[in-house]
């Protein structure tokens, strides 16, 4: 019963930290990893206080939600960079000038 209601605690606080998250740092990717990194501690903490299937496959799934999400909001967060000709105001070749 106490597991159960540190999950529930912690789960309302995954939610909570999410939403006081994005106002405060006005970052939804920030958020989002810290609400799934709460969000699998919670699993694990189910996860060790049952035997069930279905308590692991959700744990699994969190887990899997958190890489993937992880994965794609590094990519998404990288720096685009853009080629030697988006620099250049005029649009004519270096060697046209002159």
């Amino acid at each position: 019963m106490i597991r159960s209601t540190l999950v529930d605690l912690i789960t309302a606080f995954a939610l909570v930290t999410g939403v006081v998250t994005v106002l405060a740092v006005r970052n939804w990717r920030i958020a989002l990893r810290l609400v799934l990194d709460l969000l699998t501690a919670a699993s694990l903490i189910r996860l060790a206080a049952t035997e069930h299937w279905r308590d692991l496959a959700t744990a699994a799934t969190i887990v899997l939600l958190r890489t993937v999400i992880g994965a794609l909001l590094s990519t998404s967060a990288a720096p685009r960079r853009r080629g030697p000709t988006a620099r250049r105001s005029s649009g004519r070749p270096d060697s046209a000038v002159g």
